[in-house]
């Protein structure tokens, strides 16, 4: 017995001289795929290895609506994640739902950040009307123009150091997409006109580009918001008319017309950056490329975009612990300071102090169209807009028809506006 006592002494000794870390697990959701996918669970690794402390346990979920039914469910019973990614555009839905809980400054102080670290419009973007914080931007990602340089050699529109120029209106994209059209390119300009995404950002950039409102205070295109939309979709009705973009390419197809040289112009994401840099290092890329913010064909400098975020959900009717809410903070300031990795992905970091490094200036061609985090034209706040939302399938259903003939711009317009009008906030 007294042998038995002496270990238990022993034992106790030895626990308060060398005390054992506890661990913190910090359960993470994603809907990360592909090549945006690779980078983040290269991410989660490095952090899980530099902080034996807290463990981030990843799952990645199939992207678009059934991620966020799968949040609002689980975290609804208290049976969700500690920490999702969250595109800002989702914001307005999520709020409504009351799915997500504020971002304290407190909390942005134990993450080594402030509010003041990040890009006004996508700061704006990850707050409720009061300005209230709900999110943490990660990044900024838009729509670029994407140009195969061989089809504009010894014309004006490639500069001294075969960089893109002259395009500063609607005349002269087109007179370019003519001139690419007469040397060859097949369509010239390449972007997703057979699906909701790109067909929704493209007319959302000439929307904005208009200075026009797709959504305010509640009403689908109230006055001459209209008018503008009509032209935005003659615009591009215009381009299927003269043979200048493809018929019903879904996004795949979309981005084969430009990688395999057939198309001068692409306008996609920034996401698709790696997809060109791997191909030309591979050999497989045969011609000379480069990537412009879209020019201001009209009016005002706009360009569609949006942001990935991190949120914390709520845990149903339990509160988070301090000392959990604690790691998941510190997660999200590690992520943040690190965004130089995630840039590679083609994005824009949207913490300042990364964005305006060394790094990041010399990074190509994210420096070239980083611009745009001035311009950036988030989504109508609005609960019905937002990626894979009813605004993204009345695109497809009115906007898609008409850019290809089914449809007068005139038509599209009102059948959408309708549709999405009973559904308003």
């Amino acid at each position: 017995m007294k042998v038995f006592k002496s270990i238990l002494i022993a034992a106790a000794a030895s626990s308060i001289a060398s005390p054992v870390l506890a661990e913190t697990e910090v359960v993470w959701w994603d809907f990360f795929a592909g090549g945006d996918g690779v980078r983040m669970k290269a991410l989660i690794d490095q952090f899980n290895e530099e902080h034996p402390d807290i463990t981030i346990n990843g799952t990645t979920s199939e992207w678009g609506v059934p991620f966020y039914t799968k949040v609002r469910t689980a975290a609804a019973v208290g049976q969700g994640p500690d920490v999702v990614t969250y595109h800002l555009s989702r914001l307005p839905r999520a709020l409504s739902e009351g799915v997500l809980t504020p971002i304290t400054d407190s909390d942005l102080e134990t993450a080594g950040l402030s509010r003041g670290d990040f890009f006004e419009r996508a700061s704006k973007a990850a707050s409720d009307e009061e300005g209230t914080l709900y999110a943490v931007p990660f990044d900024i990602h838009s729509v670029v123009l994407y140009y195969n340089k061989s089809y504009l050699e010894g014309t004006e529109y490639l500069d001294d150091d075969g960089e893109l120029t002259g395009i500063e209106s609607l005349d002269d994209f087109n007179n370019a997409l003519k001139v690419a059209q007469d040397n060859g390119a097949q369509p010239p300009l390449s972007y997703q006109t057979g699906g909701p995404g790109g067909v929704w950002r493209m007319f959302y950039t000439l929307l904005s580009q208009q200075g026009g409102a797709f959504i305010e205070n509640g009403e689908v295109l109230p006055g001459d918001n209209f008018d503008k939309a009509v032209q935005a979709i003659e615009i591009m009705q215009g381009w299927g008319d003269n043979g200048y973009q493809p018929e019903n390419a879904e996004y795949e197809a979309s981005v084969a017309l430009f990688t395999s040289g057939k198309s001068a112009f692409q306008v996609n994401g920034v996401w698709e950056v790696p997809t060109m840099i791997d191909m030309e290092k591979a050999g497989t890329l045969g011609f000379e490329w480069g990537a412009v913010q879209v020019p201001t064909l009209l009016d005002e400098e706009a360009v569609w975009a949006d942001s990935h975020a991190f949120a914390i959900p709520i845990q149903g009717d339990e509160k988070m612990s301090e000392e959990k809410r604690e790691a998941v903070m510190t997660v999200i300031g590690w992520m943040e300071k690190q965004a130089i990795d995630w840039a590679r992905a083609g994005h824009i970091p949207a913490y300042t102090p990364v964005a305006e490094s060394d790094e990041f200036r010399q990074m190509e061609p994210n420096a070239t169209y980083s611009s745009l985090v001035d311009i950036a034209a988030y989504d109508p706040r609005s609960s019905i807009a937002g990626v894979a939302s009813p605004v993204y399938d009345a695109a497809l259903n009115n906007i898609a028809p008409a850019i290809h003939g089914f449809l007068s711009p005139e038509q599209a317009a009102e059948q959408m506006k309708s549709e999405l009008q009973s559904l308003r906030d």
